[in-house]
């Protein structure tokens, strides 16, 4: 069967501008032009249009899905799994979250009482998902799956004060680092300061400190380009800065 861009636009509830888009693209190109220039569409197109919604769904940015997609290594079979795998974890994620809001609720009535870890549970369960999402194979495979498994049974545990600090010494990191990559020298008292704030920072989830599993942490930084746009997006060059007062602080230590 064949679709014009407007009734596949309508079978898939997308706009046929979108269409459009992936077609400049090069993410969804028609199986042809008919003789009056109408993009005409077949089955494998609709086929990849499912696909691509898919991952829009689970939030990955175009970009990334005509690299993915255009790989000619891109296996269909694999990345249906996966999407099925994430969908049902998404899903797991969205129960919780609304189990929160109704207990929420009749706490606020008063009909229950909540204990205040209860009430971000479902949060710190999305963060772990989301971390799991992202970084999970690369970290297990580093660190090995019963280090990532304690790790985050230590976040999941963590008292709202501690979660508190946590994230207020991560925003710390974010402001000192532009300061200390200033001084050119990732050897200075900022720079020490810097990666001194990271070493605590990682001790609430780390269930024990190691100062080579820091350095492995810190390479991987430098290494993976997604932990480097998470520095770099502060300050250009920031995750190699980071990594290299994180050595130097690291080898002063006895």
């Amino acid at each position: 069967m064949e679709y014009t861009i407007s009734k596949l636009a309508k079978l898939a509830n997308v706009s046929a501008r979108t269409l459009r888009y992936y077609d400049e693209i090069n993410l969804l190109k028609p199986a042809r032009v008919n003789s009056s220039g109408y993009r005409i569409y077949g089955q494998k197109e609709v086929d990849r249009l499912q696909q691509i919604l898919f991952f829009r769904e689970l939030d990955v940015d175009l970009e990334t899905i005509t690299t993915i997609m255009n790989n000619p290594n891109f296996n269909q079979t694999e990345a249906l799994q996966r999407h099925y795998k994430e969908l049902v974890q998404k899903r797991a994620r969205l129960d919780k979250l609304i189990e929160t809001v109704k207990k929420t609720i009749a706490h606020e009535k008063g009909e229950i009482i909540m204990q205040n870890n209860e009430k971000f549970e479902a949060f710190k369960d999305q963060l772990i998902a989301e971390n799991e999402q992202q970084y999970g194979d690369e970290i297990r495979q580093k660190y090995g799956n019963d280090v990532v498994e304690n790790s985050n049974a230590k976040f999941k545990n963590m008292s709202k004060e501690d979660y508190d600090a946590m994230t207020r010494l991560g925003e710390e990191i974010l402001e000192l680092l532009p300061k200390a990559f200033a001084t050119n020298d990732p050897t200075s008292p900022l720079a020490n300061e810097l990666a001194k704030k990271h070493k605590e920072w990682l001790t609430f989830t780390w269930p024990s400190y190691s100062k080579e599993a820091h350095i492995g942490l810190a390479e991987m930084y430098v290494a993976d380009e997604r932990f480097k746009a998470y520095y770099d997006k502060v300050v250009d060059g920031g995750t190699e800065f980071l990594r290299d007062a994180i050595v130097h602080f690291i080898k002063q230590q006895k």
